[in-house]
């Protein structure tokens, strides 16, 4: 009892309490990453990588289950996760607000290949310390190509140009729409507070602090949220690979939701795409790599006849969608159904 309140009502404050501090953060974060592109000079793409795509809860949550001895619950956040981002939050903003894209093949190419290192090392049943090392270092290679190719060559997903006539777009568009949306908005105005209490030339620092701030906020918002999901979404009595592939990770990604659906909402989806590209990359490498330096993984069973083909499947649905340059709603129905599917097929086997 805390404050006389049961602790079921406790778990639920605590849940609601995190969630909407995630939604703060994330709407935060979003236009500190574009604002900050523009004052860097440099693509909101390879920010949103490099900020969102770190999904550092995760990793938390997966390292501090295989410390304890829970390497299956570990493993099951991985592709759960990356389940989630593929299926559930592509999925809805399919559904939701269907958007067009387009992302150079270079990106998608890096998507698709990035996993394969990853199934290759699990084939013989067990992912090894050592190969968990592999899998760490890899993600820094990643994101130098990713900014190599933002940086220095024409296979630019954004520059600072393109960004600001995006920027300006949305906000003309937005400001004829706003009342006919009927969004509940948390957005805090951070170009006005920079502009207001930072001289300019410290514009840009300002920006990406205020991104790391926000990616802090969302990082103990989703924490909050697990604490106080935990005690009642076990009551379902799920463990283990399922457990962490389904429950744990579910509530673990709320955040993620918001981080792609939030973007296409404002008309700004190369944030969304950003953070699903970012994503994958760090789910099969350091996110991997790190809980197996931990504790080997047991990569055999379930493991190879369920969640790998949900994972390809799911993104190569995802890839196609970008290459095409759209996510509809019938992509979007398809994205949610297999998300569905794998929870059936996490309690089947």
């Amino acid at each position: 009892m805390v404050l006389g309140l049961s602790g079921e009502l406790v778990s639920v404050v605590l849940f609601l309490v995190g969630v909407t501090i995630v939604i703060v953060s994330v709407e935060t974060f979003i236009e500190a990453v574009a604002e900050g592109a523009l004052a860097f000079g440099i693509s909101g793409f390879f920010l949103t990588v490099v900020l969102a795509g770190t999904d550092l809860e995760n990793v938390i949550l997966g390292v501090a289950a295989a410390y304890g001895e829970l390497p299956d619950l570990a493993l099951g956040t991985v592709f759960g996760e990356a389940l989630f981002i593929l299926g559930a939050a592509v999925g809805l903003a399919g559904v939701v607000v269907p958007f067009e894209t387009e992302v150079p093949r270079n990106y998608l190419g890096l998507m698709l290949l990035a996993p394969f290192l990853f199934f290759a090392l699990a084939l013989d049943g067990t992912l090894s310390r050592f190969d968990g090392a592999i899998l760490t270092a890899t993600f820094i290679p990643y994101l130098a190509i990713i900014y190599t190719l933002e940086r220095y060559t024409d296979t630019r997903y954004l520059s600072s140009e393109e960004v600001e006539v995006m920027e300006a777009e949305r906000e003309a568009a937005m400001e004829d729409e706003e009342e006919d949306e009927g969004w509940f908005d948390l957005d805090i105005d951070v170009d006005d507070l920079v502009e207001e209490h930072v001289p300019e030339r410290y514009e840009g620092p300002a920006f990406l602090g205020i991104a790391l701030l926000a990616t802090v906020g969302m990082t103990v918002g989703s924490e909050l949220a697990v604490e106080g999901a935990q005690e009642l979404l076990t009551l379902l009595g799920v463990t283990g690979l399922a457990f962490g592939a389904t429950v744990m990770s579910f509530i673990a990604s709320l955040e993620e939701l918001f981080l792609t659906v939030e973007p296409v909402r404002q008309g700004r989806p190369h944030i969304g795409v950003g953070n699903v590209v970012g994503s994958m990359l760090f789910f099969v490498s350091a996110n991997a790599g790190l809980i197996a330096l931990v504790h080997p993984l047991n990569t055999a069973g379930t493991v190879m006849t369920v969640h790998w083909p949900f994972f390809f499947g799911t993104m190569l649905v995802v890839a196609l969608a970008f290459y095409r340059g759209k996510v509809g709603r019938p992509t979007g129905v398809l994205l949610l159904g297999a998300y569905a599917a794998y929870w059936v097929a996490n309690y089947a086997v």
